[in-house]
């Protein structure tokens, strides 16, 4: 990813609903070394922050609805998230929950595109989002995995006013031209599977090795560990309750 960190239209926070929050802390503490800090305030609702040193970088929540599946959900800066949730209206899009003030913090949104993909929406105040971007432990890349590739092209542009870099293989998002995600087109057993969504890449020093410790840990391996041509080492997994996420050493 070639963002260092949050800017308006680009990821800026990664956040796993889970109805586990304990044994996410310790499967992601032996992955990837994550110090986990619990909001002690009853109206936070059990929100923990996910450290690396004394920088934020995701978070681990309770599952919003007791039907919901454990999942990851990236979040995109904006610097009006009610302007943003208006766009994604009127770019047939849902929103979902908000916008809301998150205390002093912010003001967030949940929202969906057209074929159901879930994202966040984060109009920074007193937390600006992730401490840092592309080092072990942070996000590092984000892709959109959706069984409707030109719908999506024609949504996030008309949201977020992404660039859009495409070859004979990949689909690249930017601010700018400064790419931070991807764009791959799922099969149908895929979509009925998973659904479409937004699937965070964490880095990591060594692809493989965590891939490993992630296994040892309790977790599934969705994606083996395989080199890009061209590009970085990458590899998807779940975690214990089934949230999958990515791996990606540049």
């Amino acid at each position: 990813m070639k963002l260092m960190k949050p800017v308006p239209g680009g990821p800026c926070w990664a956040e796993l609903s889970t109805p586990d929050v304990p044994g996410a802390q310790a499967f992601y503490a032996a992955v990837f070394g994550w110090r986990s800090e619990t909001d002690p305030r009853p109206e936070a609702g059990g929100y923990t922050t996910a450290r690396i040193g004394e920088d934020a970088v995701a978070a681990l929540t309770p599952a919003y609805r007791p039907d919901q599946p454990p999942s990851w959900t990236v979040s995109f800066a904006t610097e009006d998230a009610d302007a943003s949730a208006e766009a994604v209206r009127s770019a047939g899009g849902t929103v979902l929950m908000g916008p809301m003030d998150v205390f002093d913090q912010g003001r967030f949104a949940v929202a969906a595109d057209p074929s159901g993909a879930a994202f966040g929406l984060w109009q920074a105040r007193a937390f600006p989002g992730a401490g840092r971007f592309n080092s072990p432990g942070s996000l590092g890349w984000t892709e959109l995995r959706t069984p409707d590739p030109q719908g999506a092209l024609a949504f996030y542009p008309a949201v977020f006013g992404w660039t859009v870099e495409a070859s004979e293989h990949f689909t690249h998002w930017g601010v700018d031209g400064a790419a931070f995600g991807g764009l791959k087109e799922q099969s149908p057993d895929e979509a009925e599977e998973t659904g479409p969504h937004w699937l965070p890449y964490f880095t990591v020093t060594d692809t493989e090795t965590t891939a490993a410790m992630a296994l040892s840990a309790g977790g599934e391996q969705l994606a083996p560990p395989r080199h890009v041509p061209g590009g970085p080492w990458v590899a998807v997994v779940r975690d214990p309750r089934g949230a999958g996420f990515g791996l990606r050493t540049p």
